[in-house]
């Protein structure tokens, strides 16, 4: 086997994902403070432990490298659909599969659940968190300027994904 064969099997094996509880809240805390520009006021925490399994952690042989953190929002007519807050991975642990494992984990609960649409935002300016999401099926459906305060650029996009609903029985 030569180099790199076989590695993204080992690393997919290496990585396990875990839910986020008072015990361990701080862990999402200390990543949110290392991958992000911004700070999270109490509500995103809140928010993020309110959404149950749609807010996990994320670890590498033992090792807590990111996170996905969810709100789940009420639209109009009472259905829900799934706001992703925040979706990290620690730069070292980028291209092993830990952010398509924590993407895929909600993608597919919220199929279970029967929750047919997903959207974000990004800022405008980071071209792979927005080829990442384009790679699930997301797409850019607006952009709202000033968005973000005191980081530059301040614009963001929306991207959204609606999920495919099983067709009624018969």
């Amino acid at each position: 086997m030569g180099a790199g064969e076989g590695g993204g099997e080992m690393a997919a094996a290496a990585i396990s994902l875990d839910g986020v509880r008072d015990k361990n809240v701080m862990q999402l805390k200390k990543l949110n403070t290392a991958l992000f520009p911004v700070r999270y006021n109490d509500k995103y925490y809140a928010d993020a432990l309110a959404s149950g399994d749609f807010t996990r952690l994320a670890y590498f042989s033992d090792i807590c490298v990111g996170s996905i953190a969810c709100r789940l929002e009420k639209k109009e007519g009472g259905a829900i659909c799934v706001y992703i807050m925040t979706l990290g991975v620690l730069a070292p642990y980028r291209g092993l599969g830990v952010g398509t494992k924590l993407l895929n984990h909600v993608l597919d609960l919220s199929h279970k659940q029967n929750i047919w649409e997903i959207y974000l935002h990004v800022q405008t300016n980071n071209d792979d968190a927005i080829a990442f999401y384009k790679k699930f099926g997301f797409e850019i459906t607006d952009t709202i300027r000033n968005y973000y305060m005191n980081i530059s650029p301040p614009d963001c996009y929306v991207l959204g994904k609606v999920i495919a609903q099983p067709h009624a029985k018969k």
